[in-house]
């Protein structure tokens, strides 16, 4: 017998008969979806000695720029060997010169720690977007077809006088006054109309 599924999320509770093994594949359907659109950070790890040379420090900075443009989050690690951990402040000044090196295509989420034997730095790529929206015009670029633009009030006062020489701009001709209504008399003063005149009827 197939069991029951209770809809507790409905309003009142409803139970619903149906198929166990048809709704837990459902389920599973959903969480393999699920898990093709989340995206997963990858951790990449750079080591370097404090007494690098500056050629094999150019092809780790090039590995880390491959990584980052990756999208991966990028570890940079410096070593002290024996001695080399009396003076932690050469890894920090080589971390933080990658660091700069690096600014255009990661940043510094941890700044350089010392961890043991070692000095780490963690950099998070820079997102694409957010670099074009941070470098876009703070108008939002282009008016919108059909927006409003707004109207440049024009300066008050008197006209600015012409220079020498110019000639003015004529200006149009005023329209002709319209004729006064001509009055009526009224009144008893008024001449009165003269009395309409009827012919005899004829008996």
């Amino acid at each position: 017998m197939a069991p029951a599924i209770a809809e507790r999320t409905a309003t009142p509770p409803v139970c619903q008969i149906g198929d166990y093994g048809k709704f837990r594949y459902k389920a599973q359907q959903r969480e393999k979806e699920a898990k093709k659109k989340q995206k997963t950070i990858t951790w990449k790890e750079v080591r370097v000695a404090p007494k690098i040379d500056g050629h094999d420090l150019d092809t780790k900075i090039r590995t880390a720029i491959r990584l980052l443009e990756h999208g991966d989050k990028l570890k940079v690690v410096v070593r002290f060997r024996g001695r080399e951990l009396a003076h932690p402040d050469r890894g920090r000044t080589l971390l933080m010169q990658m660091s700069e090196r690096l600014k255009d295509h990661g940043t510094v989420e941890r700044p350089p720690l010392l961890e043991g034997r070692q000095m780490v730095m963690v950099m998070n790529a820079v997102r694409r977007d957010a670099a074009a929206a941070a470098t876009a015009k703070p108008d939002g670029g282009t008016d919108p077809v059909g927006a409003a633009k707004p109207v440049t009030p024009a300066p008050a006062g008197p006209r600015p006088a012409p220079a020498p020489g110019a000639t003015a701009a004529p200006r149009p001709a005023a329209p002709a006054p319209r004729p006064a209504p001509v009055a009526r008399a009224t009144g008893p003063s008024a001449a009165p109309r003269p009395a309409a005149t009827r012919a005899p009827r004829a008996s």
